[in-house]
């Protein structure tokens, strides 16, 4: 019978099944190009949502043809891990959810954003919402208490990528999808 050395862990620390320690996990890479949120859940100075090039782009086509947005990520069994976008206020979020974050737009103007109004068969009920919205162009984000309490170590980018967006989220028909990609916060954050 051979001697085993069993590694012994710190206090604290986590161990595999032979008991050897197991390091912490590797915060994977944020994802080039992004654009973060500003933080809004209490004490944190440090965004814990980004969102990619692909859904600022989609971003901007849903704000042309419906005006102020909103995102709110649910946990639940349908929609798995999809972010809904609706109008700003067509969903109404109460205690059960938090602001994880703001995304803040910067302001339209130029060929871009006369473009992607002529595209726009709502682009005159978009128009009509007045010069205020597009002075402020904010997307709160957010996400039920259950859910964050299961991500709360999570950094989340929200991305655009093809497919049929889910239930009644704006981006459906337009032949894309929200998607989250997910990656652990840096150490000591969460």
């Amino acid at each position: 019978m051979s001697e085993q050395t069993i590694a012994s862990a710190a206090p604290g620390e986590t161990c595999d099944a032979a008991g050897a320690p197991v390091p912490p996990p590797v915060a994977s890479a944020p994802v080039p190009g992004t654009v973060a949120a500003r933080p809004e859940v209490a004490g944190e100075t440090e965004s814990r949502l980004a969102f990619t090039p692909a859904a600022l782009d989609l971003i901007e086509r849903l704000w042309a043809m419906h005006g102020p947005l909103m995102f709110h990520q649910s946990g639940g069994c349908c929609d798995g891990s999809a972010p809904m976008c609706y109008q700003a206020g067509e969903f109404r979020t109460g205690g059960q959810d938090v602001l994880l974050g703001t995304l803040e737009l910067p302001p339209r103007g130029g060929a871009a954003a006369d473009s992607a109004a002529e595209d726009s068969a709502a682009a005159g009920a978009a128009a009509e919402r007045g010069a205020a919205d597009e002075a402020e162009r904010e997307i709160a984000f957010w996400m039920s208490r259950e859910q964050f309490g299961v991500w709360a170590h999570t950094h989340l980018t929200v991305d655009a990528v093809p497919g049929r967006g889910s239930g009644f989220s704006l981006e459906a028909p337009e032949g894309l999808r929200f998607l989250i990609r997910s990656r652990l916060l840096d150490p000591g954050r969460a």
